[in-house]
């Protein structure tokens, strides 16, 4: 049992190595590690409380890109109006032009129609006219084949004339 039970004296001994120990270390080490540690307590705070400032900072700027993306949204949707009411004022100035061009295009035809009907009509009248002549010739001339028959028509007519 005397292998289990240290001795008076190493126990002595160990006391006083680790007393002397404590105290060197307590005068020389001890304060620098404190500060030591303060530093790093110190900087694991900052660390944190930069972090929550950048945290800040960031939903701040997540709050202005969201303003930023719906203003941009905004726009957007005018600048579409206004392409859709070009577009739509372009098309329309088109089809009004369109129907000015066609409409000046059918009054041309018509007027056009109208000018070689009046020809048509002019020449059948002319055609027309031929023929009754050509008519009247071959009638007078079978009417008055003998020269009694062309006096007589000759005082009908002298006597119509003096009337009229």
């Amino acid at each position: 049992m005397d292998l289990l039970t240290p001795g008076f004296g190493l126990f002595f001994w160990t006391l006083l190595a680790f007393l002397t120990v404590f105290f060197i270390l307590k005068k020389f080490a001890w304060k620098p590690i404190l500060s030591a540690l303060e530093e790093r307590e110190t900087g694991i705070a900052d660390s944190i409380a930069a972090a929550e400032k950048v945290k800040k900072e960031m939903s701040q700027m997540q709050a202005e890109n969201e303003k930023i993306m719906q203003e941009a949204r905004a726009e957007r949707a005018a600048m579409l109006k206004e392409a859709k009411d070009t577009r739509d004022s372009l098309i329309n100035k088109a089809k009004e032009e369109t129907k000015v061009v066609a409409d000046k295009m059918i009054a041309e035809a018509r007027q056009q129609i109208e000018q070689q009907k009046m020809a048509a009509l002019t020449e059948v009248k002319n055609q027309i006219g031929g023929l009754a002549l050509e008519v009247a010739e071959k009638v007078l001339r079978k009417h008055l084949d003998t020269a009694e028959s062309q006096n007589t028509f000759a005082k009908m007519m002298a006597e119509e004339i003096k009337m009229n």
